[in-house]
């Protein structure tokens, strides 16, 4: 508000009081006196006039360039408002359609989060980690997007459209117990995450979350807990782009080395190459008949996917849940393997491990009598459903090129994933390694099969014909009618730095699926991490299950020693 201005005072107001008592005795006098008085008053007004005209010129002046100035900034906020308000169209008329698996993972019975613990070898410097999440992580184009949808039109796609990403809405510091912290950590780190399962994320900000745990646990320095909905993409994208983040521990400047790939590429088409006429008609037809199995094999295991989704359910074991167990509290427990122990193909030892785990823990929790003992059945078949990444994974390198450019065209992004029904026998073997036999057997015949891409594509052509409702029943059916599910995801082969931090281990896990048991498998340097997610209520015995896994583990080696 400008000053007030001063109205200069009237000189006949300022005109000494004497001067009209004296007037009327003498004239010489008054005229004297008069002139006098005129003469101050002339200077007072003189003097009156030329501060008065000079106050009011500054004033204005001053006035007037504060209205300028004023001027000038409306002017550039509106011309911000304008800039911004193309900026946001024009990022609406470039959002990315959600796929149709990223629009499943936003049902409400299907919501699903992806989690990650990762132990660290030194404690936390803030600092260092806003820096380079504000460098790797925010500059891909979902970590700074949001979902938008057209509530008005029901025919619209959900869509990815870019915001301004704020990191102090994604790093979380928690505030806990100290005397807890001091007396337990690992429990502290256990049952704050499974705290934070039962949390939903807000959903006008990017679905990614930080949660910084600083204090040290029995395994690392320090802990940060990732938090990330699943429609941002599958497991094995978002791990790897977690790990484009990393830098190789013994050279910082190098992103990690991964496990070596496989000298051809891996699939049940891939396996078949047509031999050379020069070896017969009969390597000919030989060829010709594993396509034909091929068909027969991706034909049953159709319809019994189709039919797991409608009807055919698994039987009642104490590991299956129960109806609303995908909105119930979470608990992620987890241990170490060595990869050491394994001597055969991963993939075949994890399957059999797997099946000697869960049988210990039924026969375990089903042994209360003998009578029972004898009346149940020896031989149980449960069923997991597996994710399959259907298409090549990208590099480390084209996905740290896609965080420095911040581009999003540069790989192909997001839930490009399928389903495999994945059966365990439940059995109480004498041979301990029987297991990674039938183990074997069970994978070389999922590999023989394109169940996973069928999955892939119907459940595409589903969404279109019927939409994401349908789609998203008859996957909850199939999940539901199923016992657990079961994954295994490849880490990188040295150790890695986080911003700076040493990565001790990583223990990733899911939640939100009408599965009461998950069971993952995480490869990282010489180890395996097993992250089990159970119902909290359900499996209040989740380490016992989890000592069943290092435990078969213990005696499939053995009984493998004692063979060599």
């Amino acid at each position: 508000m400008p000053p007030p201005v001063h109205t200069p005072m009237d000189p006949r107001s300022t005109a000494d009081p004497a001067s009209s008592s004296t007037s009327t005795h003498s004239t010489t006098t008054t005229s004297t006196l008069s002139s006098s008085s005129l003469r101050k008053r002339v200077l007072s007004i003189d003097t009156s006039s030329r501060d008065s005209r000079g106050a009011p010129s500054r004033e204005r002046e001053r006035e007037s360039k504060a209205q300028e100035e004023e001027r000038a900034m409306a002017l550039e906020r509106q011309a911000a408002a304008t800039e911004e308000e193309a900026e946001r169209e024009r990022d609406v008329e470039a959002a990315v359609p959600m796929s149709p698996a990223g629009r499943l993972f936003r049902e409400t019975n299907f919501n699903c989060y992806i989690v990650a613990v990762i132990g660290l070898g030194a404690r936390v410097d803030v600092a260092a980690a806003r820096a380079g999440l504000e460098a790797t992580l925010v500059r891909h184009s979902r970590f700074c997007s949001v979902q938008v949808s057209d509530e008005a039109s029901k025919r619209a796609k959900p869509r990815w459209v870019r915001t301004t990403v704020n990191l102090d809405d994604h790093l979380i510091f928690p505030e806990l117990d100290p005397t807890a912290m001091s007396a337990n950590p690992d429990q502290v780190i256990e049952d704050y995450m499974s705290t934070l399962s039962t949390q939903p994320m807000d959903h006008s900000r990017p679905l990614w979350e930080f949660h910084v745990l600083d204090f040290p646990t029995s395994e690392a320095a320090a802990t940060v807990a990732v938090r990330m909905h699943h429609s941002l993409g599958d497991g094995v994208s978002l791990l790897s782009l977690l790990i484009a983040c990393t830098r190789s521990a013994a050279d910082p400047a190098r992103l990690p080395a991964l496990p070596p790939a496989p000298a051809r590429r891996d699939g049940p088409v891939y396996a078949r190459r047509r031999p050379p006429l020069s070896e017969g008609i009969l390597a000919l037809a030989t060829w010709v008949l594993s396509y034909l199995v091929l068909a027969l094999h991706t034909l049953v295991d159709v319809a019994c996917f189709v039919a797991t989704s409608l009807f055919l359910r698994d039987a009642r074991t104490p590991l299956m849940g129960t109806e609303g167990v995908e909105f119930r509290r979470k608990r992620f427990v987890h241990c170490t393997l060595s990869l050491d122990d394994v001597k055969l193909t991963v993939n075949d030892v994890l399957v059999g491990v797997t099946s000697a785990a869960l049988s210990r823990y039924y026969f375990r929790k089903t042994s209360d009598t003998d009578s029972e003992k004898r009346a149940r059945p020896k031989h149980i078949r449960v069923r997991s459903a597996l994710l399959v990444n259907i298409r090549k994974t990208p590099g480390l390198h084209a996905l740290a090129e896609m965080m420095n450019s911040s581009k999003n065209n540069i790989v192909r992004w997001g839930n490009l994933i399928g389903y495999i029904v994945l059966p365990f026998r439940i059995a109480m073997l004498d041979d301990p390694l029987e297991y990674i036999r039938q183990g074997k057997r069970t994978v070389d015949r999922k590999k023989n099969s394109l169940e996973a891409i069928f999955t892939y594509w119907s459940g595409n052509l589903i969404v279109k014909l019927f939409g994401i409702k349908t789609a998203a029943a008859l996957c909850h059916g199939m999940l539901a009618n199923t016992t657990l599910s079961f994954s295994s995801m490849v880490g990188p082969a040295e150790k890695v730095e986080f911003y700076g931090h040493p990565i001790e281990y990583i223990a990733p896990s899911v939640y939100g699926h009408p599965h009461a048991l998950t069971v993952h498998y995480q490869s990282y340097m010489n180890i395996i991490k097993l992250v089990l997610a159970v119902d909290d209520a359900q499996f209040p015995d989740a380490h016992q299950l989890l000592n069943d896994f290092a435990e078969s583990l213990r005696l499939i080696r053995q009984a493998a020693s004692a063979k060599s």
